[in-house]
């Protein structure tokens, strides 16, 4: 569906591409994050698919299209199958909810018929039946964003680009943002989203692709916002405290029962020899001079803390 062939995108006026030797394929169907710092090349890309631009060099082909081919008059054709959502939502803010989704089919030439039926079918499917004659400053920021997504979809487009479609919403809503782009791309939809949300990129683990000044750095099937895996992973410490007490409970033990030992004569020492014991005791290794005063008295608390204070 989409395919990045060996791109490069240079801006007047910069040193450092946008992009550089950037390869990637999206099949039909897929949900793929674009992760990385601001300025890394994730807007570029969805501008290359956008065909908003066009690359230095290499080749970007989208939906079976070159697009350094596509005549400029055929690009407004070209993105009737592509849904866009951005940030700022960008809503008409003149136009009721309705108006505001029926806005993209009255462009594109459909029939009144058409859109009587499309809109609200895509309204309902983004949770907002019964709101088409509320303004969009009578909305909520979440509802907005909905609104916005209703948008893109009303012409049941093949792919849904979302450039930080979360941005400007609170956390709660977020989650229900990312639920309905979860629930519309089961539905067959192919969804990129370019995003700074570590979170949700890590709890969903859908397939990302990260971005670095440009350059493409890593592609994973099941991927996390970052790449943790040179980060050595943190080994909960030994509780010195709790040592030091099972050093001295097993003390505790081992006079215990040399009290009740019978003296050692010389045919107790032999028969010992000849029945091995079966219950061994078995001390902690403990380097006693590595314990703070408290641990060496067993008073510890359970957090582990050895360090005694001034006032002790």
């Amino acid at each position: 569906m989409i395919r990045f062939e060996n791109v490069t995108k240079r801006y007047r006026g910069t040193k450092r591409p946008a992009l550089s030797g950037v390869d990637f394929e999206i099949q039909r169907g897929e949900f793929v994050f674009l992760v990385g710092a601001s300025g890394s090349g994730k807007s570029s890309c969805l501008r290359l698919i956008l065909r908003e631009d066009v690359p230095t060099s290499g080749r970007v082909a989208v939906l079976g299209r070159d697009l350094r081919s596509l005549a400029n008059r055929k690009v407004p054709y070209f993105r009737r199958n592509i849904g866009s959502v951005f940030q700022d939502f960008r809503l008409l803010p003149s136009k009721t909810v309705f108006q505001n989704v029926a806005f993209t089919l009255q462009v594109t030439g459909s029939s009144r018929g058409f859109i009587s039926q499309a809109v609200p079918e895509a309204l309902a499917l983004v949770g907002l039946a019964g709101k088409e004659k509320r303004m969009p400053h009578e909305l909520s920021g979440g509802e907005q964003q909905r609104v916005a997504i209703a948008r893109a979809l009303v012409n049941r487009p093949q792919l849904l680009l979302a450039d930080e479609p979360t941005g400007n919403l609170d956390p709660a809503t977020s989650v229900d943002i990312m639920q309905l782009l979860a629930r519309i791309n089961a539905g067959g939809t192919t969804v990129v989203m370019a995003t700074h949300e570590a979170a949700f990129v890590d709890q969903m683990q859908r397939r990302v692709i990260e971005l670095k000044h440009g350059e493409m750095v890593r592609d994973e099937t099941h991927g996390g916002y970052g790449d943790r895996s040179m980060i050595p992973r943190l080994v909960p410490e030994q509780e010195r405290g709790a040592a030091a007490t099972a050093a001295l409970s097993a003390v505790q033990e081992v006079q215990r029962e040399t009290e009740t030992l019978e003296p050692l004569t010389a045919e107790r020492i032999a028969e010992m020899n000849r029945t091995p014991s079966t219950h061994p005791i078995v001390l902690p290794e403990v380097d006693v001079a590595e314990l703070g005063v408290a641990d060496r008295l067993g008073l510890a608390d359970a957090a582990g803390e050895d360090e005694v204070g001034p006032t002790s």
